[in-house]
């Protein structure tokens, strides 16, 4: 054990550079492309991180479909509602600034009120949807 710690002079500086240059070679591989530039766009990278269950567009309801096609386009929307804050108090999805997250209505064939439907949109361009009222949701994978 003794003679494992007494190293010749000089190996532990040669031990010590080589585990320097080799964590930070693997910061850099593992580092999103951009970083440090300022050209990493959180929306490339959104739900990268997310926890959420994911869902494809395909499927799920057309209506859906239509709601995020309204969202992109800025409207014109059917209820009042539309375009709002969500403010995620259940922290049901991923933390985030407070006027982080916009809320739209997707219509229910049948309902007389606009059900319990909804999609989620984040600044960063990624989309949930809940079908239970905000009790569940699911990351929309295009």
């Amino acid at each position: 054990m003794l003679a494992a710690l007494q190293m010749p002079q000089g190996w532990r500086h040669r031990i010590a550079l080589t585990a320097f240059i080799l964590i930070s070679l693997g910061g850099l591989l593992l580092a999103p492309p951009g970083a440090g530039s300022g050209r990493w766009s959180q929306s490339a990278y959104a739900g990268v991180f997310d926890s959420t269950p994911g869902v494809a567009l395909r499927q799920l309801p057309p209506q859906v479909r239509d709601t995020l096609e309204l969202a992109r386009r800025g409207g014109p929307f059917p209820y009042p509602h539309d375009g709002v804050r969500f403010g995620n108090y259940e922290k049901r999805l991923p933390a985030q600034a407070r006027e982080y997250y916009k809320e739209y209505t997707v219509p229910t064939p049948g309902a007389r009120d606009r059900g319990a439907r909804r999609v989620i949109m984040g600044a960063g361009g990624e989309a949930y949807y809940t079908d239970d009222h905000y009790n569940t949701f699911r990351r929309i994978i295009p």
